[in-house]
């Protein structure tokens, strides 16, 4: 052999031995920071970092990570000594919420981290991927410059040149009270759309803040806002004292390890009108739409263009004291986009388009063969009646056109919920291809699956995940995007669970329970809706949202930071209840200008006394307990263990007056005897165990005499009795009621064309709506079988039982969580269960066979008829046989 070849030999054998070459079996993905992908602008100083793991040869525990924080890339690239925090290598198999405890970090501060981890071989993986993170412009600091805008404008064009000498890293920090778009040299930056997310105005702004590095150049620059105003009116029930959009910026640029301001809002902006104007109030059933006249828009934002149109100083904008803060949620983005499925003509030049689905965001149609100055009316509804008749829900938009060839109408600074349109003053309709609806919601992901063998319960899931989809933008869930638009606690309440499970979104409820926490009387008085520009119906089930889906966060994604945060507000909630309770029980409050009606359960099937005073003081005095028993679990998770027993023994005396109070001893039943007067005292522990089995049997028999097996609930009793069903083990109670295709139920509505639920189960008024959404879970927990542990929160421990109904021979089922995928897929023939499950790194499972059913193998080996089993990550098949 040469001598230069036994060189290269002894090379590659000392680079293997060394590690260097070698492919490592454990790859670190998907980093987040504060729930967020590589945000550029959080609220706070201290981030909590996660992380996933995939181990390619089976099974693996992390057994130590190393996290380390940078203020350069180049430090983490060069693997030098990172200036701002690093873990070392630290024992610990946690991976989620990892809080950051190095140096400190100050407003508009930037940083770049990354990890490594262990497992118990010695196995090291790679480095991830460095990823990047900033702090924004926190309360210490202050956005600079000044709001403008332009006097009684609604969608003014702002307008500024300047000139730079160098371009490095650059951030554009915006804090507008309404709607905008940016341009930069002629660019429209980013693809969020309908920002910023809502909050409480009277409060609280929100900034966003963009990476615009890509957008400018050395020398001349110009950029230009095109806002609208969104919430930001005289006439929403905000404190709005201007009449038009405004907006405030800074342009920052990174320089030697600093930020220095390059641009700012100020008086020296110019401003020019678009035409783009809102007709309506965004009041309740007032959202109407947009009027557009294309002679007042730019064509483009090349400078030509602009040059060409008539511009003005802008207005300085005094706007009240209030907290801006950075948006903690991701943006809006077209999530999908639909194309017209059906076309008929109503007259000569009347149109109604059917795009196929109902759903919440912006209508696009291109348009040929217009005059100047004609006038085109858009109307949308999300159902026709019963004749096939179109309903005028108030949504409506006014083209008007510029006549120039080709041109295209599309939504901008308003949104409607539709699956239909009826187009006005149009001769000629053009192709469906030209048609187009786009669903908006916030840019979360869907992470959960469920299909089964049953083509009706598939149905069911999908309107359910795809409705809640077109609920859930802004950073909040509405109870109906067109007629209220309105984040209502007690139809969050009714969801939270479900949407939860199916989506990864801790990040909207972090900003969606910050407007809870905003709305806050003094006294610990809270509305029914946040943010809250006007009153809403409702009563303490919607009160309690904020605590009910604070500690549903922590349960579901392992995210403490709002039972941490808001504890203190839960606390003074609770003692304004306790000032309208009388002789240990809660009794109606006062109405306010912010607040009114008191209800227990809303718009239950005909024939279910919801309004009885006694099933509303049962089911408001059921939600105290609830909370009470949800308090004593944080305060011991915040180490108050006094508080903590203080919860738990008046959760035991109210749970035992609620039985003196409201049990007929007769007939063994609660109040009026309805499904969730029945359901909520067992799933509270207010029922006495040994009346238990008598109150259950009841129920079931009062569901088959009185309502013939039908689901009878409404908003706060669909996740009651889904909850209920599933933690008695009742899936063939509740697989009857979902398989009922008459009034009232879910086939109900798909027999009748709806993609989406409704508000009434009759159907009237809205029908893309979120009153019965909270069954949602019943696919994952029951038939999947796959339920979180709450002393191991983000599913760290999962418990696996699928339960079976009658009639079903297979479901697959899939849960996304802060750890990686939990995957049930099972079989059913003859006598013989087979369950595949998969469970990710850093998660373990116990598995617990069906009821009449016994392990004899596992992973090929068998067993000995064994009923529950521990499994580590990785995929396993489990067989089953009936005993």
């Amino acid at each position: 052999m040469p001598l230069h070849s036994k060189y290269i030999v002894l090379f590659f054998a000392v680079f293997n031995l060394t590690g260097f070459g070698r492919t490592t079996p454990i790859t670190v993905y998907d980093l987040r920071c504060e729930n967020l992908i590589q945000p550029i602008a959080i609220d706070n100083d201290r981030p909590h970092f996660s992380w996933k793991i995939k181990y390619a040869e089976g099974q693996m525990k992390q057994r130590y990570y190393e996290v380390q924080v940078a203020s350069d890339s180049l430090t983490l690239k060069r693997n030098r000594q990172p200036d701002l925090w690093t873990t070392g290598k630290t024992k610990s198999d946690e991976s989620v919420m990892i809080p950051y405890s190095g140096k400190s970090l100050s407003s508009r501060s930037l940083a770049y981290w990354r990890v490594r981890v262990w497992n118990a071989k010695g196995e090291t993986s790679a480095w991830s991927e460095i990823q990047r993170f900033g702090v924004g412009i926190l309360t210490n600091d202050t956005i600079q410059g000044n709001y403008i805008g332009l006097p009684a404008v609604q969608s003014p064009l702002l307008r500024k040149s300047f000139s730079l000498n160098n371009v490095g890293t650059s951030f554009l920090h915006v804090n507008s009270l309404g709607y905008y778009e940016i341009f930069i040299n002629g660019k429209k930056v980013g693809d969020d759309v309908l920002s910023p997310a809502v909050s409480h105005l009277d409060k609280r702004s929100l900034i966003n803040t963009y990476d615009v590095t890509a957008y400018l150049r050395k020398g001349e620059n110009e950029i230009v806002f095109w806002l609208g105003t969104g919430w930001f009116k005289t006439t929403t029930g905000f404190d709005v004292q201007f009449d038009g959009a405004v907006v405030k910026a800074q342009l920052d640029i990174y320089k030697n390890k600093q930020w220095q301001t390059a641009l700012t809002t100020n008086s020296s902006w110019m401003g020019s009108p678009s035409g783009y104007k809102d007709t309506g109030t965004w009041r309740a059933l007032q959202f109407g739409g947009e009027r557009v006249d294309a002679n007042l828009n730019p064509a483009n934002m090349s400078k030509t263009t602009l040059n060409a149109r008539n511009w003005e100083k802008v207005a300085v904008v005094d706007i009240p004291t209030h907290t801006a803060s950075p948006q903690m949620v991701e943006a809006n983005k077209i999530q999908e986009t639909f194309i017209a499925k059906d076309i008929k003509q109503l007259t000569d030049s009347t149109w109604l388009i059917d795009m196929g689905k109902a759903l919440n965001g912006w209508f696009e149609i291109r348009l040929n063969g217009l005059i100047n100055r004609q006038q085109i009316v858009f109307e949308y509804s999300d159902f026709l009646d019963k004749e096939g008749n179109f309903l005028d829900q108030g949504q409506q938009d006014i083209y008007i056109a510029k006549g120039n060839g080709s041109e295209v109408f599309r939504n901008k600074f308003n949104h409607h919920a539709f699956q239909y349109v009826k187009i006005s003053k149009l001769k000629q309709i053009p192709n469906k291809k030209d048609i187009k609806a786009h669903l908006i919601h916030t840019d979360f992901q869907s992470t959960s699956t469920f299909e089964s063998s049953d083509a009706d319960l598939n149905s069911i899931h999908d309107m359910i995940q795809y409705t809640m989809r077109t609920l859930s933008f802004s950073g909040y869930m509405v109870d109906c995007p067109h007629l209220e638009r309105a984040g209502y606690g007690g139809d969050g309440n009714s969801s939270t669970n479900a949407f939860q499970t199916m989506f990864n979104a801790s990040p909207l409820y972090s900003n969606w329970v910050q407007a809870w926490a905003d709305v806050m009387r003094e006294g610990g008085s809270l509305p029914h809706v946040a943010p809250n520009p006007g009153a809403g119906g409702g009563g303490p089930y919607w009160c309690s949202f904020l605590i009910l889906s604070s500690w549903l966060t922590y349960v579901n994604y392992n995210d403490p930071r709002l039972i941490q945060r808001y504890y203190p507000m839960m606390k003074e909630w609770l003692s304004y209840v306790e000032r309208y309770t009388v002789d240990g029980l809660l009794q109606r409050w006062p109405d306010t200008k912010y607040r009114d009606w008191f209800l227990g359960d809303w718009l239950a099937p005909h024939g279910v006394d919801s309004g009885n005073q006694s099933s509303i003081d049962l089911v408001n005095n059921g939600v105290i307990s609830e909370c009470f028993g949800i308090m004593e679990k944080i305060a011991k998770l915040l180490n108050k263990p006094t508080e903590a027993n203080l919860y738990a023994e008046k959760k035991a005396v109210l749970n035992k007056l609620i039985h003196q109070s409201f049990f007929d001893q007769n007939d063994n039943s609660y109040a009026t005897g309805s499904q969730l007067d029945m359901a909520y005292p067992m799933l509270l522990g207010i029922t006495p165990p040994d009346k238990y089995e008598q109150v259950k049997n009841n129920l079931v028999k009062i569901t088959n005499q009185r309502h013939n097996n039908h689901i009878a609930v409404g908003l706060v009793g669909v996740p009651i009795l889904t909850q209920w069903a599933i933690e008695n083990n009742e899936v063939n109670f509740m697989y009857g009621m979902l398989k009922k295709r008459d009034y009232p139920g879910y086939l109900y509505m798909i027999d009748n064309g709806a993609s989406t639920t409704w508000e009434y189960w009759s159907g009237e008024r809205s029908r893309i709506h979120n009153c019965y959404n909270g069954i949602g879970t019943w696919f994952y927990q029951a038939i999947g079988g796959i339920r979180v542990d709450e002393q191991n929160p983000g599913y760290r421990h999962i418990y696996i039982s699928p339960q079976i109904p009658k009639g079903l021979t297979w479901a697959n089922t899939t849960i996304g969580t802060p750890y990686g995928h939990v995957k049930v897929n099972w079989k059913l023939s003859a006598n013989k269960l087979v369950i595949e499950v998969t469970i990710p790194v850093g998660s373990r499972s116990t598995i617990e066979a069906p009821e009449n059913m016994a392990l004899v193998k596992v992973n090929q080996k068998s067993v000995n008829n064994e009923r529950t089993i521990v499994i580590e990550d990785g995929v396993h098949v489990l067989e089953m046989s009936a005993q």
